[in-house]
């Protein structure tokens, strides 16, 4: 038995995201999709830590899941989540950082160039 998503938004941007990904024949957008249609128990939870030990300064890092707040940002990274924690917004801007979207980075960089995935 398949079991499907019940939350409109989420397919919505599911299929977003494989337009996208056939528009532009970039693979990128069809892999965050994919990531996006598992079950939500194996959604991504990523801890700032993680961001900045596996991050280079200035770069755009997408999470299939959440960011969580603990741990340090010491540099610039601008950062794509379905979800943010309070804490983890404020450090991000703290660094200097931006938290985005998914609709934002599709009209920001629509071929999704340079962009690190963070499981």
């Amino acid at each position: 038995m398949k079991l499907t998503k019940t939350n409109p938004k989420l397919i919505e941007l599911i299929g977003t995201l494989k337009k996208k990904s056939y528009q532009e024949d970039v693979a990128i957008w069809k892999d965050v999709a994919k990531r996006l249609e598992r079950s939500n128990r194996r959604y991504a939870e990523v801890n700032i830590s993680q961001i900045n030990r596996h991050s280079s300064p200035d770069e755009t890092v997408l999470v299939p899941g959440k960011i969580l707040g603990s741990g340090e940002l010491n540099h610039k990274v601008d950062v794509v989540a379905l979800g943010f924690s309070k804490k983890a917004e404020e450090k991000i801007a703290a660094a200097g950082g931006e938290c985005l979207n998914f609709s934002g980075i599709l009209d920001k960089n629509p071929k999704g160039s340079k962009i690190r995935i963070i499981e």
